[in-house]
């Protein structure tokens, strides 16, 4: 008997944090705030300012959302990497096209103060999107 009660209990020991984790899971999932649309409307403490989120009735540009999107691409990765999206982006929505100048000088500026100043390593991720907007924006920041 006593070894039966130590192979249940061994077996809830181990399913038991399993399930609970699982049902805890699925149930964040499910909640109508965790959607996508509320992702898109969040900065992160990362991209160097406090956490903003904006009110539920107040809606952000499409061109301001990409901004920020991109900026934080750049700073949690690199970049080339938001220059790569801002590439896609363009091409698959070419109402944002008219931006694509603005916000590639942008990206340009944020890349010289992610690298300290150091225009040369800016530079290098220098890609053919907008023409020489990123280049410019590097220059811009020297």
């Amino acid at each position: 008997m006593n070894s039966a009660a130590r192979r249940i209990g061994r077996t809830l020991a181990l399913v038991l944090p399993v399930v609970l984790v699982l049902s805890g899971t699925l149930a964040v999932t499910r909640v109508p705030w965790a959607s996508q649309a509320a992702d898109s409307q969040v900065l992160t403490a990362s991209s160097g300012t406090a956490a903003i989120k904006a009110h539920p009735q107040t809606r952000r540009a499409p061109q301001d959302v990409l901004r920020d999107r991109l900026l934080l691409d750049l700073q949690e990765k690199d970049p080339g990497v938001a220059l790569t999206h801002l590439q896609k982006v363009m091409n698959t929505r070419p109402s944002l096209a008219k931006y694509c100048t603005s916000i590639a000088s942008s990206l340009g500026r944020a890349a010289v103060q992610k690298y300290g100043g150091a225009a040369h390593r800016a530079q290098r991720f220098s890609r053919p999107v907008c023409d020489t907007s990123f280049a410019t924006g590097v220059a811009a920041a020297q």
